[in-house]
């Protein structure tokens, strides 16, 4: 997702490389991201290829944001003072 935070639209080669994960293990992560509708899945055909692309949803977005919210306060409540 953090991925698809910074970029309209990404395709599968891209995540695939810029994450280096396994074909089987990124499908996996997208069908499960799809499932929860955090992302949409646009297939066509660019010349004779099929051509992926992966777009965040705004329920994606809200999501990773309450998810990157809950973190920081994680950290700051766990933050030693000095």
């Amino acid at each position: 997702m953090s991925v698809l935070m910074v970029e309209d639209k990404v395709d599968f080669n891209t995540l695939k490389d810029t994450l280096q994960l396994t074909d089987g293990n990124l499908a996996s992560h997208l069908r499960a991201l799809e499932d929860a509708e955090y992302l949409r899945v646009e297939k066509q055909f660019v010349g004779r290829k099929p051509n992926t692309t992966y777009h965040a949803t705004n329920a994606g977005r809200k999501a990773f944001t309450s998810h990157l919210d809950a973190l920081e306060q994680l950290i700051l409540s766990n933050r030693k003072e000095t």
